[in-house]
């Protein structure tokens, strides 16, 4: 509970924080695609995709670094040129997540993404898609320590002065971060990591959609 500037009590609007890609957005081909094209630019050989995929979740310079130790702001340079021109070639919101957000909207929820892709592109990538307007506020990670630590929640959060509740995401280090943070945490499958990966880290739920979280509230 916060103090108005009236000196009256105001309670904070709980908040249920997502994570983005492999969460509200079926985007790992084109994240995958974009990797993979930024090691061809620099004439080198491209990992395959299972590779990529699992590590996806972890900031691009890390990503690389399971790879190469050399060339890797180089690598990181013609991704971020190549992903931005076709981050909607074949990305998609997963189904009912438009709905879930309206819902939970609708039920007093604020809803926050926190992802590891920097703010701006994290925006950039929500407009194009159509999926901004059902969300309270984009934080990406900007210069500040990324997933499992928490501080993307706290600021995802704090932007919409709520109270975090739930941590919503596709990966162990999504669930990772919520509980850090505090949070209840709920793993969906359909992203990232397998049903039995995410049952490493104990989420309180671990669902294949995103639907069940409604019941939960």
């Amino acid at each position: 509970m916060t103090t108005s500037t009236t000196g009256k009590p105001t309670t904070k609007q709980p908040t249920i924080v997502f994570d983005l890609d492999g969460t509200l957005v079926n985007s790992l081909p084109d994240i995958v695609r974009s990797f993979q094209h930024s090691f061809s630019v620099l004439g080198l050989p491209e990992p395959d995709d299972a590779s990529v995929k699992k590590l996806i979740g972890k900031p691009l310079e890390d990503m690389y670094a399971a790879f190469t130790q050399q060339h890797i702001p180089e690598l990181v340079t013609a991704y971020r040129a190549h992903y931005p021109q076709h981050f909607t070639d074949n990305s998609h919101v997963f189904p009912g997540v438009l709905e879930l957000l309206t819902s939970l909207r609708e039920r007093g929820y604020a809803c926050v993404v926190a992802t590891t892709k920097r703010t701006d592109m994290a925006q950039a990538f929500t407009n194009a898609l159509g999926l901004t307007p059902y969300l309270n506020h984009v934080q990406g990670t900007d210069d500040f320590p990324h997933k499992p630590e928490p501080d993307v929640l706290y600021r995802a959060v704090a932007a919409v002065n709520g109270t975090g509740i739930w941590m919503v995401g596709d990966t162990t280090t999504d669930i990772q971060a919520g509980q850090a943070a505090g949070y209840k945490t709920y793993a969906v499958t359909w992203g990232t990591h397998s049903k039995t990966q995410l049952a490493t880290v104990n989420p309180d739920k671990l669902e294949d959609t995103l639907t069940p979280l409604l019941e939960c509230l």
